[in-house]
């Protein structure tokens, strides 16, 4: 059967991104066989022609890196979420041609961490003061109850986090990042930095541990990962949150409020 109606995820570099399989296979396990899901390789600069290509057979737009920002001139609207943290992930095409952006990678996060049993903390650490770092604090304004301490490399770093903490109505204290290994005192820690970024901390990972949720997928385990597990911490990677994110996606994109959580896991597993 022809595919009456499309989705995608843009970004550059865009090869690596597990999206097709993971909506594929939602849209295989749910029946919704009149679905199709793609990538393409766009950058900020080709952009607004993709849009301005897109007909009516289309329902929504996955976004990744370097788009999540430069996408938001041409929307007609952003959700609360996405403007929390100025960045959109997720793009709904509304049936009377509005054009919303939204952030799955917030509620993605929280969801993975409810489903590990993880609703609650009463403080957290983040390492790293990047792109997704805001994200994670957006994430932790919802369950957190006490003091996010955030180990980053120089004051500009600590001084955007003290912002953004202001701006998610979160108590935020910067830490240098020489001081990184304190941050596995907290109950939860948030590895939010790239390939390699913990790789030094890993021997230093103490006999008792709470949760640790690296956001890297690939290589995976990463050193640090690693070293959690065997002290017998639970720990979530990148794909509990692709996969989570996914799902809010889904539901957006399709309307169906059922969850393909599990067919989209095994599909990521699979890579």
């Amino acid at each position: 059967m022809t595919a009456t109606r499309r989705a995608a995820v843009l970004g550059s570099p865009i090869a690596h991104s597990l999206s097709p399989q993971l909506h594929t296979a939602g849209y295989r396990a749910l029946g919704l066989d009149d679905w199709s899901y793609d990538r393409f390789e766009i950058d900020e600069a080709a952009l607004p022609g993709f849009f301005a290509r897109l007909g009516p057979e289309w329902a929504g737009l996955s976004l990744t890196m370097p788009l999540k920002r430069a996408v938001i001139p041409l929307l007609d609207e952003i959700t609360d979420t996405a403007a929390s943290v100025e960045a959109v992930n997720t793009v709904v095409f509304r049936p009377d041609g509005r054009k919303v952006g939204d952030n799955t990678d917030i509620p993605g996060l929280v969801a993975a961490l409810h489903e590990r049993g993880v609703e609650k903390a009463e403080s957290a650490a983040i390492l790293g003061a990047g792109a997704t770092a805001s994200s994670a604090l957006a994430a932790l304004a919802r369950i957190c109850t006490g003091e996010v301490t955030v180990y980053v490399r120089s004051e500009r770093r600590a001084d955007e986090m003290r912002q953004w903490g202001e701006r998610l109505g979160v108590e935020v204290r910067p830490a240098d990042w020489t001081d990184a290994v304190r941050a596995f005192e907290a109950p939860l820690v948030i590895s939010t930095t790239p390939a390699g970024g913990t790789d030094s901390l890993a021997g230093q990972v103490p006999a008792h541990v709470g949760t640790l949720f690296d956001v890297l997928y690939e290589p995976w385990p990463t050193p640090l990962a690693a070293a959690w597990q065997q002290r017998g911490g639970q720990v979530l990677s990148g794909l509990d949150l692709l996969v989570h994110q996914a799902v809010f996606q889904f539901r957006q994109f399709t309307g169906d409020p059922r969850s393909p959580l599990a067919a989209m896991r095994e599909a990521a597993q699979l890579g």
